[in-house]
């Protein structure tokens, strides 16, 4: 019974954070839906129980890094953060606005909990390859996690980090990768395939664990807790998402990756989340 109510407690937690950036981009009237609902359980996992982090002390020497290299899911990202208590849940409310610290893309010098800014895409990974060595040449324990989507993993730079990390043995630095199917121009396989993604990082020297439901919180955490046990060799969770994940109109669709919802889009995505909430509530 406890673990069914745990359970409950993520969905829920899960479905909040689709909430809230859904009430973010449309307050901003700018934003990137899709990806903020689909990474959402990815992002509630890595906060709620694997990164060791302590808001009250943000740049705590030996704390976990997370680099979002896919920094247009923003919204998802500061979500996470707010409910972890870095800062207060009410400015999410001034995402892109002027003078707000919450800008379209993760900002290290100005948002508490930020690890890295994050700019053009396929850079995040060079980043969080870079910490995990500092950590390994420093004896420090703390891991390094960094979100990637499939689309971006067409940047060549990917792979020059990915050969260094493998060769490094870096088992310190776990890799995820939001394999939705959809980039700003169309479905991946069209644009520019990087599959099989799998023999790819395995080529590389990773150990790979594959999700088939990027959705399912259980899966998730047992690809974190089994990246922690791996030695040797870095990690990368190919974990299959739906974009636009809890709103029926933006799921699986392109046109939704960087696109603000119009106040009727708006009231019905709402009152979908909002309807899935009171179903999690009720079991």
């Amino acid at each position: 019974m406890k673990k069914e109510v745990g359970q409950n407690i993520d969905e829920l937690a899960i479905n909040n954070l689709r909430v809230l950036s859904c009430e973010m981009i449309q307050r901003a009237n700018s934003g990137h839906p899709g990806i903020a609902l689909g990474a959402a359980p990815m992002m509630w996992a890595l906060f709620s129980r694997h990164l060791r982090v302590d808001p009250k002390d943000p740049e705590w020497s030996n704390r976990d890094r997370f680099v979002l290299s896919k920094g247009h899911t923003a919204p998802g990202y500061y979500s996470a953060l707010a409910h972890r208590g870095f800062f207060p849940v009410e400015d999410l409310k001034t995402l892109r606005h002027t003078g707000s610290y919450l800008q379209g893309h993760p900002d290290m010098k100005h948002i508490p909990g930020v690890d890295m800014s994050s700019g053009s895409l396929g850079q995040g990974i060079s980043a969080a390859v870079g910490m995990a060595l500092g950590a390994k040449l420093q004896n420090k324990a703390f891991r390094v996690y960094t979100l990637l989507g499939d689309g971006e993993i067409q940047e060549g730079q990917v792979w020059e980090a990915a050969m260094f990390a493998g060769n490094q043995q870096l088992d310190n630095l776990c890799v995820i990768v939001d394999h939705n199917g959809l980039q700003i121009d169309g479905p991946v396989e069209e644009v520019n395939d990087p599959m099989p993604l799998a023999d790819k990082f395995r080529a590389f020297k990773f150990h790979v664990v594959e999700l088939a439901d990027g959705n399912d919180f259980d899966q998730l955490k047992a690809a974190f807790d089994e990246a922690r046990t791996v030695t040797g060799m870095p990690t990368a969770i190919i974990t299959k998402t739906v974009k636009g994940k809890g709103v029926s109109f933006m799921e699986n669709q392109v046109g939704w990756h960087g696109k603000a919802p119009n106040d009727e889009e708006y009231a019905i995505a709402m009152a979908e989340l909002e309807k899935a909430g009171e179903a999690l509530c009720q079991k």
